[in-house]
């Protein structure tokens, strides 16, 4: 992969990712941290609405099917136990629901938003 790939692949993630933040926030989301990093993971959003705490992992892809298998068992791991850190470090936020999201974004900038798209262990 050239290095114009990976840039224009970074650009898509960081538009797909402003998308999604703009479609949570209408739907009364506060978007509490953007690209959340920790020893454990990354996290693409996490946002808050009233007591649930949303941890959302954001793939665009050409097709919304593209995206959906994009979204590995590895890398749900990884994100699982980035939001673990994130509840640590924010211990405030322990009585909270949490769900583990996903939003796909399609070449046409289509969003469909998977509430619950996976599980904690």
């Amino acid at each position: 992969m050239t290095q114009q790939h990976v840039h224009n692949a970074y650009r898509r993630g960081v538009n797909a990712e402003t998308h999604a933040s703009a479609f949570l926030a209408s739907q009364g989301y506060e978007i509490m941290e953007s690209r959340y990093r920790n020893a454990l993971g990354e996290i693409d959003l996490i946002a808050k609405r009233r007591e649930h705490i949303a941890f959302v992992e954001v793939k665009a892809r050409r097709t919304h099917d593209d995206a959906a298998w994009a979204v590995l068992p590895r890398q749900q791991r990884r994100i699982r136990e980035a939001a673990d850190g994130f509840l640590a470090e924010n211990p405030a936020l322990a009585d909270c629901s949490a769900s583990f999201d996903v939003i796909l974004v399609s070449r046409s900038s289509e969003l469909v938003h998977i509430p619950e798209a996976f599980f904690a262990d």
